[in-house]
């Protein structure tokens, strides 16, 4: 297991790698190059300068969050496949320059949502929080301001400006999309993409919906522990993986964690995690919480147990954090709490790695 850090080049991150370097356990680092249009081919040259910056700080660059997928793939338009080709062309150049994972997400239009970045927590730290209710009081030009105007003045990962002339009219295109067309339009890219991910040695690893529930009518892949099954079975190669977040999937009490993780992770289909603690204030509403169990309502220890007695040997992160000690940061991502929480899951995996090995 490598333990990694999100972190955004080129001066769109308020963490430094030098401080990353600092974080006890830390091997490396998850990052993108947000400012390529989607659908375009990452130059080489562009990947090959963020890893020698990232090596430069004694990091590693072995993981890539997120190489986004182009809406015409998702719409299953005759332009996909150009679309394609250019993601089969940045998977080559990833390659060449050490990348081991890939993760990205089929959520259409929106990456994720949230109906507040900074809400203030009992204890006087700050973090994101999703109202239901909120959310559906909300049309897509106001949530995207919303989303901008708490930003921070960082970009937001899926909330990329180019996005927003066309978020109306594309819920509007969905809206008579079924999940099996959805399905087989994710299919169609999975069945182009896969040979290259196993002749590039490239493990893909698909976000779940952020959150679990359907928004605006918009179709929903990654929910729970069927849809996961049906996902894998679009494509049966070994490359053909999740990211398992906890936050995401805990965001639905009905999901049982860790045995979600046993069952995948067992079969080698779950290369990356991301783990985060969530409390929910009512069935759809929840707030992201420190990462000890006692703060929110997932058992963190029996979620790293269930990943270390899985054989688990892939790539977490410590996911979005609170907005600690004055920090100003890029909601979710700032250095402290992210911090704090990547020492408790290794402190959480030494002792139970410890206590397998004493059975």
């Amino acid at each position: 297991m490598k333990m990694i850090f999100r972190w955004f080049p080129n001066g769109d991150d308020s963490v430094k790698l030098h401080e990353i370097k600092q974080i006890p356990g830390m091997t490396g680092v998850a990052t993108q190059l947000s400012y390529v249009p989607v659908g375009d081919v990452w130059p080489i040259e562009e990947i090959i300068a963020v890893r020698d910056q990232v090596h430069a700080a004694g990091l590693e660059m072995e993981v890539i969050e997120s190489v986004n997928i182009h809406e015409d793939i998702k719409k299953g338009l005759p332009s996909r496949d150009e679309y394609i080709a250019n993601y089969i062309e940045t998977m080559k150049n990833l390659h060449e320059a050490g990348v081991k994972c890939i993760c990205y997400n089929f959520m259409p239009v929106m990456d994720w949502v949230r109906s507040n970045l900074c809400e203030e927590l009992p204890d006087g730290s700050n973090s994101m929080s999703y109202s239901h209710e909120k959310v559906l009081l909300m049309d897509p030009h106001s949530m995207a301001n919303s989303m901008i105007q708490g930003s921070n003045s960082f970009s937001l990962p899926g909330w990329e400006p180019e996005r927003f002339p066309a978020m109306v009219k594309d819920i509007e295109f969905y809206q008579d999309v079924s999940s099996e067309t959805y399905l087989k339009n994710i299919s169609y890219f999975l069945d182009a993409v896969m040979p290259y991910a196993e002749k590039y040695d490239l493990d893909f690893a698909v976000h779940p919906d952020d959150p679990p529930w359907p928004i605006f009518g918009l179709p929903k892949i990654i929910t729970n522990a069927d849809s996961i099954r049906n996902f894998l079975a679009l494509n049966n190669s070994p490359r053909n993986g999740i990211a398992l977040c906890t936050g995401s999937l805990g965001a639905n009490s009905a999901n049982d964690l860790p045995a979600m993780i046993r069952e995948f992770a067992s079969a080698g289909r779950v290369p990356f995690a991301h783990l985060r603690n969530v409390k929910h204030t009512s069935a759809l509403d929840f707030q992201e919480t420190a990462h000890l169990s006692e703060c929110g309502d997932l058992d963190m220890f029996e979620i790293v147990k269930a990943l270390s007695d899985s054989g688990f040997d892939g790539y977490i992160r410590p996911d979005h954090g609170r907005s600690i000690w004055g920090e100003n940061s890029r909601p979710g991502y700032g250095l402290y709490d992210r911090a704090i929480g990547s020492n408790y899951l290794l402190g959480l995996w030494e002792a139970v790695r410890k206590m397998s090995s004493k059975q």
